[in-house]
């Protein structure tokens, strides 16, 4: 019997829409630097055993977050509220913490360890230990025992389906389940496209292929820039 998941021609294929049945949240997770703190967008943050409770988190190796995670040994997660801004994600998921403050303007709080944390549209957050760190090639797989966890709010978590379907995000370059020939030209094709947006509504916009961000306006300054990401009007496609 031939194996279904197996072409006879060219031997076994993946097909990279089955990962998109996969269910994820979206976190911010954040340390403390030596001069500053890190944070970023992340949606592999999830529960590893309840006794003791522990989590993992995989994030990029170049990402200046996990650099001071490997550093600091703590760090911090808030899982997203489903009326999170795109701004906010934006701020910490398209922008390098090397040379921006990302908590500069948002409000935060501390935990007894000194690590931030988010203390807007978000729903609970962690403090956690790490106990290991596994390198998976691109990216550095942390796991840890959470010494603080808190409720912050009742709002429904957001799940990155959502983010998706609803709020037309992008997925960062740097993010595990990213997928250059889904996100990287902007197009979703078979996103379904929500009732609200000015694709449905017939209004002129432009989205931006980098993050996902929505523009409504007839055209764009030469000299325009994403408030999300930062990036030109190149890189916005009219929708």
């Amino acid at each position: 019997m031939i194996d279904p998941t197996t072409d006879p021609t060219t031997g076994p294929t993946i097909d990279s829409k089955a990962f998109r049945s996969l269910s994820y949240g979206l976190y911010i997770v954040s340390a403390q630097g030596d001069d500053k703190a890190a944070g970023c967008v992340v949606n592999t943050f999830q529960q590893v055993t309840s006794t003791p409770p522990r989590v993992s988190v995989a994030i990029n190796k170049e990402n200046h977050t996990a650099q001071v995670i490997q550093k600091s040994g703590i760090f911090s997660a808030v899982s997203l509220a489903q009326n999170a801004s795109m701004e906010l994600i934006g701020l910490f998921g398209f922008k390098s913490s090397r040379d921006t403050d990302k908590f500069a303007n948002v409000s935060f709080e501390r935990d007894t360890h000194g690590t931030p944390f988010l203390a807007e549209q978000a729903v609970a957050r962690f403090a956690v230990k790490v106990q290991n760190t596994l390198d998976v090639g691109t990216h550095l797989l942390f796991v840890g025992d959470v010494i603080e966890a808190a409720t912050l709010s009742a709002e429904p978590p957001l799940t990155y389906a959502y983010y998706h379907q609803i709020k037309g995000g992008k997925t960062p370059p740097k993010a595990s389940s990213y997928n250059a020939a889904q996100d990287a030209d902007g197009e979703k094709s078979d996103t379904p496209t929500p009732a609200t947006s000015p694709a449905a509504s017939g209004r002129i916009a432009w989205r931006c292929t980098v993050c996902g961000h929505i523009v409504e306006q007839d055209e764009l300054p030469e000299n325009f820039t994403c408030p999300l990401c930062g990036r030109g009007k190149e890189f916005f496609k009219r929708i």
